[in-house]
């Protein structure tokens, strides 16, 4: 068996794919650790063990991610390739989703703004420091979690309307892009009454709004009217709601492609396979 394997190792989080020769997807894996090189022979030797390979059945390996620059050399012996982390961003967006060119979006511990289009170099539009870590930071403070499940738990039964100023807590006038019922003030209201899962709801809110924004203005930017989202963000429960409001607003097309978590690692891979 002839396999590609892609890693993307992140600031918390470590994603692995396997490839068969033809592009099909044997696996996919996820460990968390702190340690990049911990988090890489530890996703390494989880998934070989998992889906019963050896060694020897690995071809090649296409490193990613910022934890990436920590490795100098084969991975076991096994010819390792690095991958720019933009580049495989683009190519692991557009291939799960389809899409011939799009602004793709790595939603991890910050956020990435990607211009994609199929057979040209990348562009790095832009970054914003407002992501996962974001998320983590605030919540750790305000509801006294910073494990994302815990998260997300609270924020299912939170209200953002017990801490978020909307529009129509401003005036009764409304237009046509800017309902009453959207945000004003992100944290503007805050109730006296207002519990952690509120805050919870809030910061997710938060978040999401700010990837959302910005990735509005890269694809009017690009002259485009497609945004993929991707990484672990993207499966927050409340993502489709959020950019489904942000379609309506502003006419942006906000997919969130299968295996959205993963399209880094994938992307590396396919780079990997493709000869680039």
């Amino acid at each position: 068996m002839s396999i590609i394997l892609g890693i993307d190792i992140g600031g918390s989080t470590t994603k692995i794919v396997g490839l068969q020769s033809d592009g099909t997807t044997i696996a996919m894996h996820r460990v968390q650790a702190q340690d990049p090189i911990t988090s890489l022979y530890g996703a390494m030797g989880n998934f070989l063990h998992t889906n019963r390979l050896r060694l020897g059945d690995v071809d090649r390996i296409a490193l990613t991610g910022v934890g990436a620059s920590y490795i100098d050399e084969d991975i076991y012996g096994i010819p390792t390739e690095k991958v720019e982390e933009f580049t495989a961003v683009g190519a692991g967006g557009l291939a799960l989703s389809g899409q011939e060119r799009a602004v793709v979006v790595s939603m991890g511990t910050g956020t990435a703004f990607i211009w994609a289009e199929h057979g040209k170099p990348v562009r790095h539009l832009c970054g914003s420091g407002v992501g996962g870590g974001t998320l983590a930071g605030l919540c750790s403070r305000l509801c006294g979690t910073r494990k994302y499940k815990q998260i997300v738990k609270l924020a299912a039964e939170g209200d953002i309307n017990q801490i978020d100023l909307t529009v129509g807590d401003l005036t009764r006038n409304s237009h046509p892009s800017l309902p009453l019922d959207i945000t004003a003030a992100n944290f503007g209201n805050v109730s006296d009454d207002a519990g952690a899962p509120d805050f919870a709801a809030a910061v997710i809110n938060m978040v999401l709004q700010s990837i959302g924004t910005t990735a509005v203005m890269a694809c009017r930017y690009c002259d485009c009217e497609t945004a993929v989202l991707t990484g672990f963000m993207s499966n927050l429960p409340q993502a489709r709601e959020c950019f489904d409001l942000f379609t309506r607003l502003h006419g942006i097309r906000f997919i969130i492609p299968e295996n959205a978590t993963h399209a880094t690692s994938i992307g590396a891979a396919l780079h990997l396979m493709e000869g680039n």
